[in-house]
């Protein structure tokens, strides 16, 4: 992962709203859930959520899908783990490697 794309990932996630959206995601696995019922779930109006749920996926943080009428948003695992990574790349290295 490069820095730029970290940023923006971190950036995405320094909102309020939208880190309880993304930690709700997470938490539903690859089910997922509706905009509309991510929406009712948080009281926001749609057009916000869209708003919301436009960054996280911008950032790649997010991936939806279309199911019937309903698009599908869930947690994009690869690149969350990414992130961790990138964030975890160097732990320790000026300790001799000997983390706690």
């Amino acid at each position: 992962m490069k820095t730029t794309q970290a940023v923006g990932a971190l950036s995405a996630l320094a909102q309020e709203t939208r880190l309880q959206i993304f930690r709700l995601l997470v938490r539903k696995g690859s089910l997922g859930m509706a905009a509309g019922d991510l929406s009712e779930h948080f009281s926001i109006p749609p057009a916000t959520m869209s708003f919301h749920l436009k960054e996280l996926s911008s950032a790649g943080l997010i991936i939806s899908r279309r199911e019937s009428r309903s698009i599908i948003y869930s947690a994009n695992y690869d690149q969350m783990q990414e992130l961790m990574g990138f964030l975890l790349e160097n732990c320790c290295a000026d300790n001799g490697g000997k983390c706690q």
